[in-house]
């Protein structure tokens, strides 16, 4: 059920869910509102929303205009939609206008405080924070309240899921909960009390799910990633007043996004597309040369920006894993083009030799163990074998043997690729498809059969599993399956590194 609800989700962007979600979460104020559970005038809800997205997207276009860019009118919405949860709904005309005065600043911030086409601070904060230290406003975020605390675990909960943040959302909710209560009960306040504050009178979900998880500020690495979490909530718990800046959420989250800036994030690259090549019958490489050098870890992955009339609700963006190794004078990424593909794709796919693209960004956590003696186990469906390819590759270029076993599964023997580097690093590789034995297998690859991989195929084909550090790649549910398999067969170790179809 699970892994239905994350494929579904994959079909759609991230500015659209959050889009959605928040506008939801709106409506569900103005109803609650109306019914006397939340102590707001419904209207000033209105009112104030209608402000906020306006303002954020008359805003956006107009600082588009002067710097000589596009805007992006989407991202400008959700900018509203969050600074709507964190001041308080007004009709008063000073108010509004401080809450149209945040949403300038906040899309003036996407663009001022940027390198190499990163978010320096979160832009909602940025305005809000803003808004705080001139004294036109503060911040209520009232949006932590205790009727609004189910829809926003909802919302929360579809995030997390879509962008699989488990860790990056788990820890800090619960260094949150932990660092309030802590400091709650010094007051004389009983555990069970001050935890139940902390959740419900704490802004601490909305933070984590909708603002803390935003890409464009987050560190490449998950280590990272935790400490920051770790952080923020620190700064969220512990109360001070150096006037004018004084405890807020978006103090804290400012406070985070310095942190992760400092940790040498990985900015936008100017990439330009070289040549294609067709691995399978529905798989095409793509590789581009990047105007400065660009470093990363075999297995990560790189995020693409590709403009185009008319996208559909998937929008203009995408990760791919990157499939060649660091020492390749080029960056290649692969993707299967199905008949029915999302627009992103088509323009992908069609990108004429010369075309320059933007690279938003380089990270992730799927790499191999730094030690060469630990053996490995490597699982690959279909294009998830591509961060492997990466990192056999990278192997070969550096001469080091390593035990690799790789199972690969396909629909298709038509549909397997990479064995170069496969062979070049020495990996046995083990296929699971539903064609016959030895037709169209590269030479020593060996045939497993139809069969889905179980407990029984592992222990046959792969005896010293435990001893194996084990990687799975491909569609989540899956790698949802397989991570589980694996666990169930014996591995200790398992890394995932999922991604959702379009």
């Amino acid at each position: 059920m699970i892994g239905v609800l994350d494929e579904r989700l994959g079909r759609v962007t991230m500015y659209r869910l959050l889009t959605l979600g928040l506008s939801a979460l709106a409506v569900v104020a103005v109803v609650l509102a109306a019914t006397g559970a939340l102590f707001l005038d419904p209207l000033a809800i209105v009112v104030s929303a209608a402000v906020a997205v306006a303002s954020s997207v008359a805003s956006a276009w107009l600082v588009a205009l002067v710097l000589r860019t596009r805007p992006h009118t989407e991202s400008a919405v959700i900018t509203g939609l969050i600074l709507l949860f964190l001041f308080w709904p007004t009709l008063q005309v000073r108010f509004l206008g401080a809450l149209a005065l945040a949403a300038l600043v906040a899309n003036l911030s996407k663009y001022l405080l940027a390198w190499r086409g990163r978010h320096v601070l979160n832009p909602a904060a940025a305005g809000a924070l803003v808004i705080g230290l001139t004294g036109l406003d503060s911040t209520t975020w009232w949006v932590a309240d205790r009727w609004l605390l189910v829809p926003v675990l909802l919302l929360t909960a579809v995030i997390v899921l879509r962008t699989r943040r488990f860790a990056l959302v788990g820890v800090f909710v619960l260094a949150s909960v932990a660092f309030v209560t802590v400091r709650l009960v010094s007051g004389e306040t009983s555990v069970v009390d001050a935890a139940s504050t902390a959740l419900v009178s704490y802004p601490i979900l909305f933070l984590a799910g909708v603002m803390l998880t935003e890409p464009l500020t987050l560190p490449p690495r998950r280590w990272q990633q935790l400490l920051e979490a770790v952080v923020v909530a620190a700064v969220l718990a512990v109360p001070y007043d150096l006037d004018p800046l004084h405890s807020t959420p978006e103090a804290a989250l400012v406070v985070g996004n310095l942190l992760a800036f400092g940790f040498g994030q990985r900015g936008a690259v100017r990439l330009t597309l070289t040549r294609q090549t067709r691995l399978t019958p529905r798989t095409l490489e793509l590789a581009f040369r990047a105007d400065r050098p660009v470093r990363f870890l075999p297995g990560q992955w790189v995020e693409l920006t590709v403009p185009h009339p008319r996208p559909d609700a998937r929008g203009t963006r995408r990760v791919f894993s990157v499939s060649s190794a660091p020492a390749a004078d080029e960056i290649t990424v692969a993707l299967t083009v199905p008949e029915r593909a999302s627009t992103f794709k088509r323009a992908l796919a069609s990108l004429p030799v010369g075309t320059r693209v933007r690279a938003t960004g380089l990270g992730g956590d799927f790499v191999l163990p730094a030690d060469p003696a630990r053996p490995l186990l490597l699982v690959a469906g279909g294009i998830g074998v591509t961060p492997f390819a990466s990192q056999l590759a990278a192997l070969a270029a550096a001469g080091e043997q390593r035990d690799v076993v790789l199972v690969y599964s396909v629909a298709d023997h038509a549909d397997l690729a990479y064995a170069g580097p496969a062979a070049a690093a020495g990996a046995r590789v083990l296929v699971l498809s539903p064609d016959a034995a030895g037709s169209g297998l590269p030479a020593g690859w060996i045939h497993l059969g139809e069969r889905r991989l179980t407990a029984e195929v592992l222990a046959e084909s792969v005896p010293d599993l435990a001893e194996r550090d084990a990687y799975v790649s491909g569609p989540p549910a899956m790698v949802d399956g397989t991570r589980a398999l694996l666990r169930s067969a014996g591995a200790r170790r398992v890394r995932t590194d999922a991604f959702s179809g379009y």
